[in-house]
């Protein structure tokens, strides 16, 4: 298996579960040895959640399942092995039987001027914690600044795009540098100041007006200024100009602009769609016996979904990996297949505080109610770590959280021209995979939870 996010992971828990142990072996090739849960990570860049309490451990999960560390990066149908680098660059092959490819989504990127060198992604970990201490960072030259111009770019926030992480990472964030604030005498509340920023002509697009309109009403009260039909035109290391003819003073550019599917989706010579692999309905790839692709990576079809295809979201790409480890199961002789069904179940975005929108079974809720909902949802949704994580709502409540730098994840190291690596990836000739390769499409942030 190639890929142990939320679609691999949970193939991996089912067909543990459906295959005896003497059926097969199995094994999952991943960089790290953990499932991180996506939809936490503004609550981590926040310092609410410990981000040890959002990553599932594999190794503890994973009873049966063996893990190769680091990443798939050819796959010869024919002669049906496939060749990993491990994390120190080293190169084998194994052989395999059945095939599942889930490699999962990266972070979308335009030929901005700047922005691959200034803007800092939101995709993983890594970068939630680096967020967390820059914004503390920018707070403390802040208070020291006597220059007033300085010390107001540096409480200057601007995030590009209002999807899901977008619009989450900046009413997480505001909220975070305002109780920050009071910790840093010579930072007054009026130097505090976040933007959205969002080339659509509304927040949430993808999920409607029920859910985007009393969102943005939350935020524009709170006070972020939201702007919309304008985008970036070009980042330095002291701005931002928009497309609105402004030019913001900044020392921080969060981009949330939305995904596109894995690198070694286009190194394999299968038939894609916008990026993704084409399957059937029961998630294997047509003409590739016991070759079958799930989660962001696959074109799953789906006759309400955007496009015809099942949204890249993580609700689906889990119930594609159970479908996906039901569908090998039997392919093993064990059950029978059934084809994935499209079901949306509705939605939950937390907003920070007591805040949040919400639309279970299409039923649109905000404020508190919607708030319950959406930690309750979460929850349930993870695997592992729900007391941890429930403790640590409860400690943010009681003994409000701390702000510390903790030094763990270098900048360099979290801007985009470099957080997201595709040059372990070749074409057929040999070349390195380089940005210039990407897909057109650009999926949403949105599609990509």
């Amino acid at each position: 298996m190639a890929g142990a996010g939320f679609a691999g992971f949970h193939c991996l828990l089912r067909l543990e579960a459906l295959l005896p142990a003497e059926a097969a072996e199995i094994v999952v090739v991943s960089p790290t040895d953990y499932m991180p849960y996506i939809p936490l990570l503004p609550e981590v860049g926040a310092g609410i959640v410990d981000p040890r309490h959002i990553a599932v451990p594999l190794s503890t999960s994973l009873s049966r399942t063996r893990l190769i560390p680091g990443s798939v990066v050819e796959v010869d149908l024919t002669a049906r092995t496939c060749e990993i680098e491990d994390l120190e660059g080293r190169h084998r092959t194994i052989v395999w039987d059945r095939l599942l490819l889930a490699p999962g989504s990266v972070t979308r990127t335009l030929p901005l001027p700047g922005v691959p060198e200034q803007a800092i992604g939101f995709k993983n970990l890594s970068d939630a914690l680096y967020l967390r201490d820059h914004l503390l960072s920018q707070l403390e030259l802040a208070n020291l600044a006597d220059d007033q111009s300085e010390r107001r770019a540096r409480c200057t926030f601007v995030v590009v795009g209002a999807g899901y992480s977008g619009t989450e990472v900046a009413a997480q964030g505001q909220l975070f540098t305002q109780a920050a604030r009071r910790h840093y005498p010579h930072v007054a509340p009026d130097d505090l100041r976040w933007l959205l920023v969002d080339l659509a002509p509304t927040i949430l697009g993808d999920l409607g007006e029920r859910l985007g309109r009393p969102a943005l009403e939350i935020l524009r009260r709170r006070g972020v200024d939201v702007r919309l039909q304008t985008t970036v035109e070009e980042a330095t290391s002291a701005a931002v100009r928009l497309s609105d003819g402004t030019t913001v003073a900044t020392r921080t550019l969060v981009w949330c602009i939305g995904v596109t599917p894995g690198p070694l989706t286009r190194v394999l010579g299968l038939e894609t769609v916008c990026g993704r692999i084409v399957v059937d309905e029961d998630l294997q790839v047509p003409g590739e016996p016991g070759v079958f692709a799930a989660g962001d990576a696959a074109a799953v079809p789906a006759r309400d979904g955007p496009g015809g295809l099942a949204p890249m979201t993580a609700q689906h790409a889990e119930r594609q990996g159970v479908a996906a480890a039901r569908n090998i199961a039997a392919s093993l002789g064990y059950g029978r297949r059934r084809p994935y069904r499209h079901r949306d179940l509705g939605t939950v975005l937390d907003l920070g505080g007591w805040q949040a929108v919400a639309d279970p079974l299409r039923v649109p809720l905000s404020g508190v109610l919607a708030k319950i909902l959406a930690r309750g949802y979460h929850l349930f949704a993870m695997p592992t770590n729900r007391m941890r994580v429930a403790t640590d709502w409860l400690n943010d409540v009681v003994e409000h959280r701390q702000f510390v730098r903790l030094g763990l994840v270098r900048s360099e190291h979290t801007r985009l021209s470099v957080a997201e690596p595709v040059d372990l990836y070749y074409r057929s000739d040999g070349r390195p995979l380089t940005e210039s390769a990407r897909p057109d499409k650009v999926w949403t942030d949105s599609e990509a939870r």
